[in-house]
């Protein structure tokens, strides 16, 4: 008689390694749809695991928590939204760092008029978590890397002051994206207009001249 007849099938570790693999991306693609749309806060963990499909047991033991699985959202978002989209974009529409800078705003425009503007999750996360938690500085950080991109930018400029440009700069970015919220799909083309002048009226470091 078949020895292995009423036995659960081993898996190789290879297979095993995939199943995780398989349930971690499920868990981290039904989250970043329901975190983007709704807030971390206002989405339960049920509720998460409900549109992946896995088990909760799956989620604790790929993130550990909430918490870590909000982060884990972050960590996509940045490559969903900052790197492969907001930053390819302004590197493609742009020929100089001043076009670059105010493609931003172009891109923000078309943003803000599509059905599934869901705004900024850094900002929506930063806003919702407890000031000094760790998703708090988490979402911090993102947005710093966006000032990054920005900095970069301002730098081969030849721009004066650099860091007080670029936290201004994104200070009217993050504004057209509140307003955008509110109700005022115009706000990018607005907040373009403000900074075209504030760009204009810069100082610039003279050895950068070109």
């Amino acid at each position: 008689m078949d020895s292995t007849l009423g036995t659960k099938k081993q898996q190789a570790p290879g297979e095993r390694n995939s199943s995780r693999r398989d349930a971690r991306e499920k868990i981290l693609t039904a989250a970043y749809g329901l975190f983007a749309s709704n807030g971390v806060v206002q989405v339960g963990i049920d509720t998460v695991i409900a549109k992946s499909g896995c088990a909760k047991a799956s989620l604790y033991n790929q993130f550990g928590s909430k918490e870590g699985l909000a982060i884990a959202f972050l960590d996509r978002r940045e490559e969903l939204w900052t790197r492969a989209w907001l930053e390819a974009e302004i590197l493609r529409r742009g020929d100089t760092p001043e076009d670059r800078l105010l493609a931003v705003f172009d891109i923000f425009d078309e943003w803000f008029s599509r059905e599934d503007f869901e705004g900024c999750s850094f900002i929506n996360v930063l806003l919702e978590s407890k000031p000094g938690s760790l998703i708090n500085r988490a979402a911090s950080a993102h947005l710093r890397k966006i000032r990054g991109i920005l900095h970069k930018q301002a730098t081969d400029a030849g721009l004066a002051d650099v860091e007080r440009f670029t936290r201004l700069w994104h200070m009217l970015m993050k504004g057209a994206i509140v307003c955008a919220l509110e109700g005022n799909r115009q706000a990018a083309r607005d907040a373009r207009a403000g900074a075209a002048i504030l760009l204009s009226c810069w100082s610039r470091i003279q050895s950068a001249a070109h």
